[in-house]
């Protein structure tokens, strides 16, 4: 054995991490001993090797996921401009639930006005999204109301969301029209009784309103699903603070 080489303690002081993770960068081959001894199965490095601890240590501090890490070391051009992107759409996210918790802190759990509206059964074209994680609502309703207004048909937009959110779920956007819309599936949106409620203000705190029309409808009416919301306004022309959705969630039958 080369006598250059560091045991793996005396490398963690070095590389400034510690053997633990020293033993989990081995296992995925981010950093992997220069030697390992096949009879005690020591690990020693060589003193080189404190350059990519040492970068792994700090792409770490910076919250670059391991696989990214790996790639980074690798060379590969590109990587931290993805890495940003997403951590910028993290604290978008984190700054939209921040102007919630504001909201609610200056007014209290939302309350509102909720009546009961009867609608019938509507044609409509429809697009659908899994997703696996509540946080990709948003995206996902956007992916679908794309599919639909590109095929130049325009017609009132609906979204359609589970009340149950866990596990892989559908999401669905529906615009009302009789005529054929390109990658979409003709569909009957179906009538009923519904509990209803308009929210006024940005998409993303929707949820405030669609929270208030549930607690409402607990313990007076059994509701179905899925939540519905019915987009009035234009979000292109339309400030976020005036922006008018309907919330409706139909109701079970003899309700």
């Amino acid at each position: 054995m080369s006598e250059d080489l560091l045991p793996i303690g005396q490398f963690a002081r070095l590389g400034r991490l510690s053997i633990k993770q020293l033993r989990r960068y081995d296992e995925l081959g981010l950093l992997p001993p220069a030697h390992v001894d096949p009879d005690t199965g020591y690990r020693y490095y060589r003193p080189e090797q404190a350059r990519d601890a040492l970068a792994i240590g700090l792409l770490r501090s910076l919250d670059v996921p391991l696989p990214d890490v790996g790639k980074v070391l690798s060379g590969t051009a590109g990587v931290l401009e993805g890495v940003r992107d997403q951590l910028e759409a993290e604290l978008d996210r984190r700054r939209r639930t921040l102007a919630t918790l504001e909201r609610i802190m200056s007014g209290g759990l939302p309350s509102v006005e909720v009546r009961l509206v009867d609608q019938p059964a509507q044609h409509v074209a429809v697009t659908r999204e899994s997703i696996a994680d509540p946080a990709d609502i948003a995206r996902a309703t956007s992916a679908c109301v794309a599919r639909l207004l590109a095929g130049g048909t325009y017609g009132q937009l609906t979204g359609l969301f589970p009340l149950d959110l866990t596990g892989v779920v559908e999401v669905a956007v529906a615009m009302a029209t009789d005529q054929p819309v390109p990658g979409a599936r003709a569909d009957v949106l179906p009538g009923g009784r519904f509990a209803a409620a308009t929210h006024v203000g940005p998409y993303e705190q929707i949820g405030l309103t669609a929270h208030a029309l549930l607690a409402w409808c607990a313990g007076r009416h059994p509701v179905t699903g899925p939540l519905r919301e019915v987009y009035v306004s234009d979000p292109a022309t339309t400030p976020p603070d005036h922006i008018v959705t309907h919330l409706l969630i139909p109701l079970e039958e003899n309700a």
